[in-house]
């Protein structure tokens, strides 16, 4: 019996699910890497109360890409190292990323500007991640992700908009 509830955690951790979002072609994780600010998002329990957000992204030698996430919440700072891998083909913005042992969740970018400035993210229809390169983006890009993001399929009014100040 533990087998078959071991299967059960295992087998879907690394199955391939076709996504119903599209991940951006000609995708350059190395253009991709280094720091983003979380410019808004889906809230989550993960997440609730944070402030100032950002997500580093690192080439690690075995080829594998180490994601460090930092926010703020109430005055302290909290930290969440993972990793991630691609899903599949390296041209397309699609990883699959891991903060616990060998589970993973997509992550989708479904954006990216041709300067790998700003992104949209998802991991399915209940996670979603504005990203830019800088603190703060301009009202117009703003008004262009949110209309991207609707484009998409998701509700724009549960978007948070991270205080980054």
């Amino acid at each position: 019996m533990k087998f078959f509830i071991f299967l059960l955690l295992i087998i879907p951790s690394d199955m391939k699910i076709e996504s119903t979002y599209l991940p951006v072609k000609d995708f350059k994780l190395e253009n991709y890497l280094g720091t983003w600010y979380e410019i808004a998002r889906f809230d989550h329990s993960f997440e609730q109360g944070l402030t100032h957000v950002t997500a580093q992204y690192e080439m690690k030698e075995n080829g594998m890409v180490r994601v460090i996430n930092k926010g703020r919440k109430n005055g302290k700072e909290k930290i969440a190292t993972g990793k991630a891998k691609f899903n599949g083909d390296i041209h397309l913005g699609h990883l699959k990323v891991s903060f616990f042992l060998f589970f993973y969740a997509d992550y989708i970018i479904i954006y990216l500007d041709d300067n790998y400035e700003t992104a949209i993210v998802t991991s399915g229809a209940d996670y979603l991640w504005f990203l830019s390169r800088k603190p703060e983006i301009s009202q117009d890009k703003k008004e262009q992700l949110i209309q991207l993001a609707k484009n998409n399929g998701f509700n724009t009014e549960k978007l948070i908009w991270v205080d980054q100040q």
